[in-house]
C-alpha cells in the first residue's frame, strides 16, 4: 500500500514539474492590457484617496477656525487625475544603430 501511494505521489509531482508552452502573442497582449488596467485602477484609487484627504483636511481646518484654534496647513503635492483608461500605447520602435563615418 505504501509503495502504491509513493508511486502515485511521484506521478503527480512529475506532472506538476512539466513545462508549459510559451504564451502566444495574443495572450501576451491580453496580459499587458490587464496589467495596464490594474495600474490605471491604482492611479484612480490614489486620486480618489487624495481628493478625500483634501476634503477632510479642509473640513478640519474650517472647524478649527470656527473654534478659534490656529491651524498651520501642511504643503502636499496636488492630486493628479489619471483620466479615463486608454489602451496602453504601443512600444516605441527600437532606435536605429548609429552610423559610423
Amino acid at each position: 500500500m505504501r509503495n502504491l501511494l509513493l508511486a502515485m505521489l511521484a506521478a503527480v509531482s512529475l506532472g506538476a514539474l512539466a513545462k508549459l508552452p510559451p504564451p502566444s502573442d495574443e495572450a501576451k497582449a491580453k496580459a499587458a492590457e490587464a496589467a495596464a488596467k490594474t495600474a490605471h485602477s491604482g492611479k484612480v484609487a490614489a486620486f480618489q484617496l487624495c481628493k478625500s484627504m483634501e476634503k477632510v483636511a479642509a473640513r478640519y481646518a474650517a472647524d478649527a477656525a470656527k473654534a478659534g484654534k490656529p491651524v498651520k496647513p501642511t504643503e502636499t503635492p496636488a492630486c493628479v487625475d489619471p483620466g479615463p483608461f486608454g489602451a496602453a500605447p504601443a512600444a516605441p520602435a527600437p532606435a536605429a544603430p548609429a552610423k559610423k563615418s
